[in-house]
Parts: structure tokens; sequence; C-alpha cells
């Protein structure tokens, strides 16, 4: 629709309402002339189909404060004598309307650089109805999939295969709903895919199109595959590469990898929700991988130097100062999870006092010494001190 189309049509005599009418009142018309002039009542009628265009289209802006207020006051500026032809022009306009409102440096009326379309050109070009109408993009649907990783790999990261299920166009009519690949644009929402309704204090809200459930077209015959909608489930298998130092339960977000969407709009996003299995000798926190390592009395008592494994990697000596408590944790520097940054956390190595079940007799003969050389000893002497004090 062009410019001139659009200041020259009378939006309140479409709907048969005074340019005072309120809200309610045009909303009651839109109403009634909607059910009557509807497609779906007057099959096969062009005329009907064309004045539910006219009708549709006056409601959009007549509905929308906003719109309303510019339309009224384009018109009021056209019909009030601002830019009438001059002398000898004949009734009719000597001037190209395109150059008015498109924007010419220094354009009629004083509006600067902008022209008369940086006034009016929110009214003008708001995918509404229209002849220039056309069907939007569409983002696809986000997706969520789920995978189990070893404790290894949820430590190093791993490349994995995700079988997942979406909605993707439909092979079977090409995206288009129809089984003939020629859909109709749909003539509620002109093409756009959403309906616009006053929502009252000067604001309007915009909603998905009913009848076209969003989409913006109507199959005339139906896809037998898609049932019209222009969408059918489609799996696909995917190389996944999830990242090294994932934890259990974290949610992995993937942009532009979750449902293809519609007429060139973007991908939707895979979200991965992961799993991590348990290991055998090492566990997890944060960042630090954590072990339990026995030790023996003698080595607790007198000091050694002690090997323990790390997860993937060679073995790490610690040494044991003398004395060393049962349940006392040390830190092997650098032998944990790798972090975001690429760097590594630390392993936490806990002692663990082992006490044999089995003795030789040598063996118990050097306890029973020991036992003699401590007896006046007692370890839990302070413990009842400490009882009684409190």
């Amino acid at each position: 629709m062009s410019t001139k189309d659009f200041v020259e049509k009378d939006y309140y005599k479409v709907l048969g309402v005074p340019k005072d009418a309120t809200d309610a009142e045009i909303k009651k018309a839109y109403r009634k002339l909607a059910r009557e002039f509807h497609p779906d009542a007057n099959k096969g009628n062009a005329e009907a189909e064309e004045r539910f265009k006219e009708i549709s289209e006056a409601n959009d802006v007549l509905a929308d404060p906003k719109k309303r207020k510019e339309y009224d006051e384009a018109r009021a500026l056209f019909g009030s004598g601002g830019f009438r032809p001059g002398p000898g022009a004949g009734g009719s306009f000597n001037f190209d309307l395109g150059d008015l409102f498109g924007g010419a440096q220094g354009g009629a009326g004083g509006f600067g650089g902008g022209g008369l379309g940086d006034v009016f050109g929110g009214l003008f070009n708001r995918g509404g109805a229209g002849a220039g109408t056309r069907t939007q993009p569409r983002r696809g649907q986000d997706v969520e999939s789920e995978v189990t990783l070893s404790f290894t790999e949820a430590v190093d990261g791993a490349t994995v295969p995700l079988r997942m299920s979406s909605q993707a166009p439909c092979k079977a009519c090409a995206g288009t709903g129809d089984q003939n690949g020629t859909p109709r644009v749909c003539p509620t929402c002109v093409g756009t895919g959403q309906v616009s309704r006053g929502g009252g204090g000067g604001f309007s809200l915009t909603d998905p199109c009913v009848d076209c459930k969003g989409r913006g077209l109507i199959a005339e015959t139906p896809c037998e595959v898609c049932k019209g909608s222009g969408r059918a489930r489609s799996s696909r298998t995917m190389q996944v590469r999830i990242p090294a130092g994932v934890s259990d339960g974290q949610r992995i977000r993937l942009r532009g990898k979750g449902a293809p969407g519609e007429r060139g709009g973007p991908a939707g996003d895979l979200y991965v929700v992961v799993h991590v299995g348990s290991h055998p000798v090492f566990g997890r926190k944060d960042d630090n991988l954590t072990v339990t390592v026995p030790v023996s009395f003698v080595e607790a008592t007198l000091g050694a130097e002690v090997r323990v494994p790390t997860l993937g990697g060679p073995a790490v000596t610690l040494k044991l100062p003398p004395g060393t408590p049962n349940g006392r944790t040390m830190r092997a520097r650098g032998k944990g999870a790798v972090r975001k940054d690429g760097t590594r956390g630390d392993l936490l190595v806990t002692v663990e006092v082992a006490v044999p079940t089995e003795l030789s007799d040598k063996a118990r003969e050097a306890l029973e010494n020991y036992r003699a050389a401590t007896a006046g000893e007692d370890p839990r002497e302070e413990l009842f001190q400490a009882a009684k004090g409190a």
C-alpha cells in the first residue's frame, strides 16, 4: 500500500464508526463485520475476502491508540490544506508523496533529513495488512536432550554422538503445509502470523494468530503428512562436544543446534543435560578430584613417602609427615578436573590409617612390646577432661 493510498483511505468509514468512536465501539464494529465477511463463512467469495482484508487493515490501525493517533494526524495534515496543490494543478497532486515520506535531505515541511517518514514510518510499515505484507521468518524451537558420560569423560571432555528428534520443515510439502505447495496468505493476520488488540492505557497487545497458528499461511489442501502445519517430526544424529570439567546435572546450551527455523528464520538452541557416572577410586568436589589413600600405622607414625594414583596420568609421591592423624587431607596441585580457563584443580588426598586384621607372630610381638612401652599413656585423657569441664 502506497503512502498516498494510506492517507486517502477512511478507516472509520470502513468500520462504519464515527471519528470520535471509543475503543469499545471500534472493537464491537470490527467483530461484527469480521464475523460477517470472514472467509470461512464466505468460501469462494473473493469480494468478501477483499472486504475482510480492508476490515482487518482498518482495525489494525484504529484499535491501536498510537497508530490511530498517527493516522489521525496524517489525515488532518493532508486534509487541512497543509499540502494542497498550487493554482492550475487541476485538483490533483503535483508532487511525489514517496519523496515526501522517503527521507530526502531537507525534505518538504522542514522535517530535516528523515522526512515525514520518520514521523509516520512506524505506522506505514508495521507488518500489518496491505499488498506489501509478507510472512515473517520464524525461529526454530529449542530442543532438550540428555547424555551420560563416564567419570573420566566428564573431567577431560568428550565428543559424543547424540540422536535427537525435533520439528523440521515437512519434506512432503517442502514446509508449506499445502499438499500442492501453494498455501494462501492468512486473511486474518494478512500473513504476519500475529494480530494486535487494544490493551487499554495506550498499549496494544500482540498475540499469535489463532486461524493460522502463527504461521501466516493457510493450506488450501492440507498436507497428509504434517496436517497443514508445515512441520514434521525429524530425527538426526549429530556429534556434540561436551566441554571438559562438566559436572553431573549440568545443562549445556548449544546455540543454533536446535530445530530448524521457518522461512529463513534462525534455528533454535539445543540444551543437553549431562549425567556423569561414578568412579571406583576417585570422587569430585567442584574442580578438585578426591581420593582416599590407606597408609599403615607405621607410615602414619614415623612418616613416609606415599605414592598416590592420579586420573589418567602417572602417580605422584606425597611426603607424609611423622604423626599424621587418620583423616588428614593433603593436596596434589594441578591433578584435578579441568577448569573453564583450561587450568586444572587439585587432587585432594585423604589419609586413612589401615588396621591389619591378621598379624604374623613377629608383628604381634613387636606390637606387644610397643604397648608395654606406652603403658602409661592414655590417648583419651584429654577427652574426659574436656567433658568434665563442659
